[in-house]
């Protein structure tokens, strides 16, 4: 039988001490995605015991051209904990990731209690406010290389968040402009129509996805609602920007 504990202690390891991996499914450890599903929970368990909290969940895959592409119907989710979170305007230190990139987001902030499948207007009606927002995704795999169970397993290339000031929930933000900056110079370009056709139903897929690990998107829990274009690597020195209409800029910069 093969020791799920033991594979989440090699990908926590990774993420805890930025360090690359091979491939689990290349190194002995060719799981299920439902493995990989509770590879991901001890591991994030692991960062609990270290005092980390969840603050919310991620979505992956929410393109659905990706999902054509990846032979995939349905999306991946990832865990975010208090200690992903990075001010907006900070500096974060490459040094702390293995071969980051970012890429421009929505986050929803929950205003009540959800779970389970939920309708359209039930979604609008759990949503407290609607921010721009940046995700540093970080997979811990060597040349950023890895399969469907490896990836959820490493908790969905999840590695940190970046927020923007939350809005009313009532703007439209089915097709907003996005563009991701480096040190002023737009690097993608991109729509929030790209996110499931529209973002909401990346909130819709997160509270039945997140359910079926028995988690329960509770009250101002963040929901990253997965990627508007594909994502840009990170260099030292960078100032990274998430450009979107009607929206505040959040922004970070690399630590040279």
């Amino acid at each position: 039988m093969t020791d799920l504990n033991a594979i989440a202690q090699i990908v926590d390891d990774a993420a805890f001490n930025a360090t690359a991996i091979p491939q689990l499914s290349e190194s002995g450890y060719a799981i299920s995605l439902q493995e990989a599903y509770e590879v991901q929970r001890l591991s994030i368990e692991r960062r609990f015991e270290r005092g980390e909290k969840l603050i919310g969940i991620k979505m992956g895959f929410t393109s659905k051209a990706k999902q054509v592409q990846m032979g995939l119907e349905d999306e991946i989710w990832g865990r975010l904990t208090d200690k992903m979170w990075i001010e907006n305007g900070a500096e974060i230190d490459i040094q702390d990731y293995v071969h980051p990139r970012f890429e421009p987001e929505l986050a929803f902030r929950i205003k009540h209690d959800i779970n389970g499948i939920i309708s359209r207007e039930e979604a609008f009606d759990a949503l407290d406010a609607v921010a721009p927002a940046i995700e540093i995704i970080d997979s811990r795999y060597t040349n950023f290389k890895f399969n469907l169970p490896d990836v959820v397993a490493d908790n969905s290339s999840s590695s940190s968040l970046v927020v923007g000031e939350w809005m009313d929930p009532n703007l439209d933000f089915r097709d907003l402009k996005m563009a991701l900056q480096v040190n002023g110079q737009t690097v993608q370009e991109g729509s929030s129509h790209a996110i499931l056709g529209d973002p909401i139903q990346a909130l819709m897929a997160g509270s039945r996805l997140a359910d079926t690990a028995g988690i329960v998107l509770k009250k101002d829990f963040i929901v990253m609602a997965g990627g508007a274009t594909a994502a840009h690597a990170l260099s030292k020195g960078d100032m990274a920007r998430n450009c979107v209409e009607f929206m505040s800029w959040p922004c970070f910069s690399v630590k040279s």
